[in-house]
C-alpha cells in the first residue's frame, strides 16, 4: 500500500503538465473562434456573388432592349411588368449557375412601370452549411440581400410643323441661285429690267418665275424646306425607342391665296414614313398676279395662323405615350404680310384693309406657351435681295440690325422671342437648313429630358 500512496502523492504534487491542460482547455474557444471566421468568410464570399448576380438581374430586366422595357412602352397605365419579372428571373438564375455550397431559399423579382420610371427589384435568401459553427449548434447560415433599379421611359412627344411656304419662300436659296434668276429675268421680254429673285408662283402668268426658276434648276427655299422636312422624318426614326414615341402633324399656310390659311398637310401620326411621304409635297403657295383679288399680295397671316393652331393643339401631358408633349416646330422668315390693322408697322393701305409687313409679333408664340406647349424656332434668313426695290424699302430696314444684318435685326430678335428658352436656330440656306432642323429637332429632345 506504501508504495501505491507514495506513487498518487507525487502525482498530487507534480506540476509538469498544467500548461498541456490550460492549452487544451484554451484551444476550444480558439478552434471555435478561428471555425466561426471560415464560415462566416465561406457565407460573405457567397452572398457576394448572389449580389452580383442580383444586380445582373435587376439593372438587366430593364435595360433599353429589355423586354420589360419594350412592353413597358405600350402600356397605356402604371402597373407590375409580367415579362420583366420572368427576365429578371433567367438573369439572376444565369449569374449564379456554377456557384455551389448553399442552398438557395428564395429570389422575388418585381418590376413595375409607374409614369415614366420602371423600377426592377430583386430579392433573395439563402442558406449554407457550417463547418465549425455547427460545434456551438448552429448548423447553417441564412443571408439575404436586395437590389434595385430604375430606368427612365424615353418620353413621347407630339411635334406640330408650321411651315411657312408664303411666296417670300420663293426666294433663291443662295447667293448664286439669286444671281442665276435676277441674270435670267433681267431683260427679259415679258417683264423686262424685273431683276427679280423672287421664284413667285402666279396662276394668271404662264410665264411665271416659279416656272422659269425650276426650268433653270434653281433651287428656292420651299425647295429646300421640303428636302429639309423630309431629312427631319429620318432623324425622327432613328432617333426614336419606340416606334411610336414621336408623332409628327405638318402644316403650312394654305395651297394658294383662295383658300389661304392654316392647312394640315398631315394629320398627327406616328407613322413616320407617311409623314416623310406627306412632307414631299411641301411646295409653294399660289396667287394670282400682282394685287390678287382673294388677299391684295398680304399672304403671310401670322395674326390667324398661329391662333388657329393653338387651337388644333391639345393640351400637352407629362410625355406618356397617353399624355405626351407636345412641340411646335416653327420655321419660317419671320416676316408677317397680312391685312392686320393692329400691327405695329402698317406700311400702305389697300382699299379697306391695312396692310401690315414686319417682324412677327412674339405674343402670337406666348399664348403657346403659356398652355405649357414648347415653341422651337428655326429662322431662315432673308438674302439680301438689292435689285429688288420693295425689298430694299420695306423688309430691308427691319431686317438689318444697328451694325449690320441679323442677328441683330429686328426681326431674329423677335423669332428668338417667339421661341422657347433654349430652342431657336438661325440659318441661311448657304448653312444648310436641313442640318439645322435635325439640330434643333435633337435638342428639343434633349429639352424634353431636361424639363421632365
Amino acid at each position: 500500500m506504501r508504495p501505491v500512496r507514495s506513487t498518487f502523492s507525487r502525482f498530487i504534487r507534480d506540476r509538469r503538465g498544467n500548461i498541456s491542460v490550460v492549452f487544451a482547455l484554451a484551444c476550444v474557444p480558439l478552434i471555435t473562434t478561428v471555425g466561426c471566421a471560415v464560415d462566416y468568410s465561406r457565407a460573405t464570399q457567397i452572398r457576394a456573388k448572389l449580389q452580383a448576380a442580383a444586380d445582373a438581374a435587376s439593372v438587366g430586366s430593364i435595360a433599353k432592349a429589355s423586354p420589360a422595357f419594350i412592353a413597358a412602352g405600350s402600356m397605356t397605365s402604371d402597373g407590375p411588368i409580367t415579362v420583366g419579372v420572368t427576365d429578371a428571373t433567367k438573369i439572376f438564375d444565369g449569374n449564379r449557375d456554377n456557384q455551389t455550397g448553399y442552398t438557395l431559399i428564395s429570389v422575388t423579382p418585381t418590376v413595375v412601370k409607374s409614369g415614366s420610371t420602371i423600377t426592377s427589384t430583386v430579392t433573395y435568401s439563402a442558406s449554407i452549411n457550417t463547418m465549425f459553427l455547427s460545434v456551438i449548434g448552429k448548423s447553417t447560415l441564412t443571408m439575404s440581400g436586395t437590389s434595385t433599379s430604375t430606368a427612365n421611359m424615353p418620353l413621347y412627344i407630339d411635334f406640330y410643323l408650321l411651315l411657312d411656304n408664303s411666296p417670300s419662300m420663293g426666294v433663291a436659296a443662295t447667293p448664286t441661285d439669286v444671281t442665276t434668276l435676277v441674270n435670267a429675268t433681267t431683260g427679259n421680254s415679258f417683264k423686262p429690267n424685273d431683276q427679280c429673285a423672287f421664284a413667285c408662283h402666279d396662276y394668271n402668268d404662264s410665264n411665271n418665275y416659279y416656272n422659269l426658276a425650276k426650268t433653270l434648276g434653281v433651287t428656292t427655299r420651299i425647295d429646300v424646306l421640303r428636302s429639309a422636312t423630309q431629312s427631319l422624318m429620318d432623324t425622327a426614326g432613328a432617333t426614336q425607342t419606340y416606334s411610336n414615341q414621336f408623332r409628327m402633324a405638318i402644316y403650312d399656310f394654305g395651297a394658294s391665296s383662295a383658300t389661304i390659311g392654316l392647312r394640315a398637310l398631315f394629320s398627327l401620326s406616328s407613322s413616320l414614313t407617311s409623314a416623310k411621304t406627306a412632307a414631299g409635297n411641301i411646295d409653294l403657295m399660289g396667287v394670282y398676279g400682282n394685287n390678287d383679288s382673294y388677299t391684295k399680295d398680304m399672304d403671310t397671316p401670322f395674326s390667324t395662323v398661329f391662333p388657329a393652331l393653338n387651337t388644333a393643339i391639345s393640351a400637352p401631358g407629362a410625355g406618356t405615350s397617353t399624355a405626351p408633349l407636345k412641340y411646335v416646330f416653327f420655321v419660317s422668315d419671320g416676316l408677317a404680310d397680312e391685312n392686320n390693322s393692329g400691327c405695329l408697322k402698317p406700311i400702305k393701305t389697300v382699299g379697306s384693309m391695312s396692310r401690315c409687313q414686319s417682324p412677327i409679333n412674339p405674343a402670337l408664340c406666348t399664348t403657346l406657351k403659356d398652355r405649357g406647349i414648347k415653341v422651337a424656332v428655326l429662322y431662315t434668313t432673308y438674302l439680301k435681295l438689292p435689285t429688288n426695290s420693295w425689298y430694299m424699302s420695306w423688309i430691308d430696314p427691319f431686317n438689318q440690325g444697328p451694325f449690320g444684318p441679323s442677328p441683330n435685326s429686328e426681326v431674329a430678335q423677335n423669332m428668338q422671342s417667339c421661341a422657347s428658352p433654349g430652342l431657336y436656330f438661325e440659318v441661311s440656306p448657304t448653312q444648310g437648313i436641313s442640318d439645322a432642323m435635325n439640330a434643333l429637332f435633337k435638342k428639343a429632345v434633349a429639352d424634353a429630358r431636361i424639363s421632365s
